[in-house]
């Protein structure tokens, strides 16, 4: 089992973590014509390999072992897999689509929709002032949902999925290194095999579109 963070050091890797995120749509498009789906097995089956050599390099075999033992820790690392596909998946259809804008309230949504299961799920509580700082968010949500004049369906899928990943990732409770090693394991089989059917039916570009764009494409992986 993981040893808990202290709230400074999660409020710290938060802040990096969505800082991250917010650059990245400046990535995305210099990856074209590399189609989202492309896109994200590259990202899978580059990441197994980083997360791999990260297990072994931190000595985390042992623990990486046990998940795969543990049948409920399985099912749920498995859960959380899909979950942070769809995310991925749709987080780079949507800057490559030019909703870039949609895709930032998505993540403007998501920390309203991390509370709303941490207190209806995890059965936590909040203050007045914190209700209300939630109040503030959901009403700023409404607004700019309304001035985007139809229903951000992009940003919603990203909200609702990261934030059910979080929760499974809360009720999995084990080690970063080790379960997104497994939750990547998990689904590279799959990028895989749609990269070999891209390179059988010509329709690959990582090895079509120069040395730039072959050595682009796995970089969000490291």
């Amino acid at each position: 089992m993981s040893t808990p963070a202290s709230p400074r050091t999660g409020y710290l890797l938060g802040a990096g973590a969505y800082g991250m995120w917010g650059l990245f749509p400046l990535y995305w498009p210099l990856l074209e014509p590399a189609g989202a789906v492309e896109i994200l097995a590259h990202r899978m089956v580059w990441s197994l390999l980083v997360m791999g050599l990260l297990v072994v390099v931190l000595k985390r075999r042992r623990e990486a072992l046990a998940l795969v033992r543990d049948r409920r820790t399985l099912g749920l690392l498995a859960l959380a897999s899909v979950t942070i596909t769809s995310n991925w998946a749709f987080f780079i259809y949507g800057v490559n689509a030019g909703h870039v804008v949609e895709v930032s309230l998505g993540y403007f949504i998501n920390p309203l929709v991390t509370v709303l299961l941490g207190v209806l799920v995890l059965k936590e509580t909040l203050r007045p002032l914190q209700w209300a700082a939630v109040g503030v968010g959901a009403v700023a949500v409404v607004v700019l949902t309304l001035d985007y004049g139809r229903l951000p369906w992009v940003a919603l899928v990203l909200a609702c999925s990261f934030g059910t990943y979080g929760l499974v990732k809360k009720r999995a409770d084990v080690g970063a290194v080790e379960s997104l090693a497994l939750e990547t394991a998990l689904v590279t089989p799959f990028a895989l095999a749609y990269l070999v059917f891209l390179g059988v039916t010509g329709a690959a570009t990582v090895l079509d579109e120069g040395p730039a764009h072959a050595l682009l494409l796995p970089r969000p992986a490291w």
